[in-house]
């Protein structure tokens, strides 16, 4: 007890020396403790790599491995998706040694680049809708571990939607099955900040993916947030995923296919334009896949046709008098009546 007391003591007394001979010092200390650093770090060359649907991505992540640490047999590289609200993680890919092991709807699509021993990249083929999104490299070498997080970004195209049943009568899980009967998903808030800096301007609130629900305002007015307000993506913030209804923001990405207007000698009502495509050797087209067409192919036809939810629409990429004049977009004419209406008809054919 007294040596402690006295270096106490002596401590007290440098502290009040240092006080005297420099007084601008500010009184807090901040004592650093140092020890050796981590002997293994996990690094990513790329935070996002960008594919687009049916292609494929190599998602970098490379291991820095102090030499002085013993060889390794067992040292274990694991991927993972983060959930969109990030409170899950799916498994992807694990590997050590000579096991491997993918998981779910990515067996078979994923495989280590394997570069040299210290590349943990994963290669992911076939990418699909469901593929967007953060991944997670983690490697453990016995007590040493890291991690690294790359996000997988898609060629795309954003789009609002409602049903037939009219705005705001979607919850969450509804608005799921919308966008992936129309051959899309939910989209994300990145997506959705993507589209507005790209100038859409929408007034009607939607689903994301991460259960919030959200609208991209660029020309502020009276019934959309206030004309005296900034442009900006409006949050409501997250909502009921069950009781809350909503319309909901849906993205998708290219096709393996073929969307085309179908030539036919008469108009048609919905059952008679299902019947043509089918005659064609096709099917109805969604929503999603004219969207596709219209943005990423420049798709431009100034018919209006039936689409298979029933909705009629046509894609206008070179704005002309009476093809909407003011700017290039997807036109929609609403949910007529399916036995009584005629018009063309939009059909697509995929590759298998």
């Amino acid at each position: 007890m007294i040596p402690v007391l006295i270096w106490a003591l002596i401590s007290l007394s440098v502290a009040d020396n240092l006080d005297t001979l420099y007084p601008e010092l500010e009184h807090s200390r901040t004592i650093y403790v140092t020890e050796n650093g981590p002997r293994l770090s996990v690094v990513s060359e790329q935070s996002k790599v960008v594919s687009r649907r049916g292609g494929n991505a190599t998602l970098p992540c490379k291991i820095q491995r102090d030499q002085s640490l013993a060889p390794n047999r067992k040292m274990r590289i694991k991927w993972t998706k983060l959930t969109s609200d990030y409170l899950k993680e799916v498994d992807v890919f694990v590997a050590m040694d000579y096991h491997k092991r993918s998981y779910g709807r990515f067996h078979g699509r994923v495989h280590l680049l394997g570069s040299s021993p210290m590349d943990a990249s994963l290669v992911i083929t076939e990418i699909t809708l469901e593929d967007y999104g953060r991944y997670k490299c983690e490697v453990i070498d016995g007590l040493e571990d890291g991690t690294a997080v790359v996000s997988l970004d898609l060629q795309g195209v954003l789009f609002p939607y409602f049903p037939r049943l009219g705005r705001y009568n979607l919850n969450f899980y509804d608005a799921e099955r919308a966008c992936r009967d129309q051959d899309a998903i939910v989209a994300s808030f990145d997506q959705l900040y993507d589209a507005w800096r790209g100038g859409l301007d929408w007034c009607n609130a939607g689903w994301l993916s991460d259960g919030s629900v959200q609208y991209p305002i660029t020309t502020p007015r009276e019934p959309c947030g206030g004309k005296n307000t900034v442009p900006g993506v409006r949050n409501y913030g997250v909502r009921d995923k069950e009781k809350n209804h909503y319309d909901v923001f849906c993205f998708t990405s290219n096709y393996k296919g073929r969307f085309y207007y179908l030539i036919h000698p008469s108009k048609l009502t919905y059952d008679e334009a299902v019947g043509a495509c089918q005659k064609d050797g096709a099917q109805i087209a969604k929503v999603g896949q004219m969207y596709a067409a219209w943005k990423l192919l420049g798709y431009d036809r100034c018919d209006a046709g039936w689409l298979a939810d029933g909705s009629v629409r046509y894609p206008i990429s070179r704005p002309r008098r009476r093809c909407s004049p003011t700017e290039a977009a997807v036109r929609f004419s609403g949910f007529p009546d399916k036995k009584h209406k005629l018009y063309g008809v939009y059909c697509f054919k995929g590759q298998h």
